[in-house]
Order: C-alpha cells, then structure tokens, then sequence
C-alpha cells in the first residue's frame, strides 16, 4: 500500500513531494470538535505541510481536525488529503482554513 510506495521512494532516492519528510514517531492526539475523547495517534513522519499519522484504525475519524503533540505544546488544524485503515496523510492549514504554504 502506501508505505510500501514510499519506502520503495526511499530505497530508489525518488520523493513526490516538493519538501522532504522527517521521520519522527512522536505521540500525539487527534482532537475533534464537540467535545469528543481525544484520538490517540502516532506522527510518522513530518513535514512543514502535513505528516502521516498511525492510528489503531482510522474509522470515524472527520476530514478536519486539531493535532496537538509535543505535550499540548503544538496544536495545528489540519486536513486529511488521504486515508487508509490505519494510517491519515494529513494537511496543516492555516487558522483561516488555507493549507500551509510549503
């Protein structure tokens, strides 16, 4: 699937995206509107426009959330460009609801 596409991307030196991702595996919470339980999720890899986050399953998760990591201390709105069972592409956006510029 797609971390199969991207660790072959890695292995032939080739990257789609414009900005390089850093791979980081930190904790991190997915947090929804109304009040809902926090997400726990893990952040795979990180760029200065979205990450890839790990989640036990990605099921009634919302196309917009907040992200928030490094204990509470970085929270970013963001937006999911891509989805499987347990992995979230995710786009950080602006405070206006624009995706951040590279």
């Amino acid at each position: 699937m797609i971390a199969d596409r991207d660790r072959e991307d890695e292995e032939k030196g080739s990257e789609r995206r414009g900005v390089g991702r850093t791979r980081v595996l930190r904790n991190a919470k997915i947090i929804v509107p109304r009040r809902s339980p926090v997400i726990h999720c893990t952040v795979q890899n990180i760029t200065s426009g979205g990450a890839c986050l790990k989640l036990a399953n990605t099921f009634g998760v919302p196309d917009s959330f907040e992200l928030t990591f490094e204990l509470g201390r970085t929270r970013r709105p963001c937006r999911v460009v891509w989805r499987t069972n347990e992995l979230l592409g995710v786009a950080f956006e602006n405070e206006d609801g624009a995706a951040a510029k590279n």
